[in-house]
């Protein structure tokens, strides 16, 4: 993969905090023509750099305020055991990150939930049933201290 010089570097800056901008705003924010910098962008998208854009919302104005890290162990584990977990944690909506680790337990997961009793039911008729599940143990957020979608460039 190429080398990134500075200018691409301001341009990932500048769509992390605001992807709405149009081609010509950000022309003016790094200082350099519409042309050159609509290449650049499309070059970071193709070269994987830009995943997607997206819009990041408020879990609480939608009825999602209850967030939960969750930490999953399971019975066993293989790549067979592990390919079956992952895929069926891909089909829960509640689950919106998941993460392999090491240590004590085996994945973390992010989960939203609209109140305890959503919670509650997710854990029993959708991670509980998962068969390789042998422990989950719940930490419940109580606010919020800092939040940035963003990678420091």
């Amino acid at each position: 993969m190429e080398t990134l010089d500075d200018t691409d570097l301001q341009i990932l800056r500048i769509l992390q905090k605001n992807a709405k901008l149009t081609t010509k705003e950000l022309a003016e924010s790094v200082h350099l023509t519409p042309t050159p910098v609509f290449e650049r962008q499309k070059r970071l998208e193709r070269q994987g750099y830009i995943r997607k854009y997206v819009a990041v919302l408020d879990p609480e104005k939608l009825g999602q305020g209850l967030l939960v890290f969750c930490k999953v162990k399971l019975k066993q584990i293989n790549r067979e055991i592990a390919d079956v977990f992952m895929h069926r944690i891909q089909r829960i909506d509640e689950v919106t990150e998941c993460y392999n680790t090491s240590g004590d337990y085996d994945y973390l997961l992010k989960v939203r939930a609209r109140d305890m009793k959503h919670y509650q039911e997710f854990i029993l008729n959708k991670l509980g049933v998962i068969e390789s599940v042998g422990s989950i143990e719940s930490t419940f957020v109580m606010s919020e201290v800092k939040r940035n979608t963003g990678i420091n460039l």
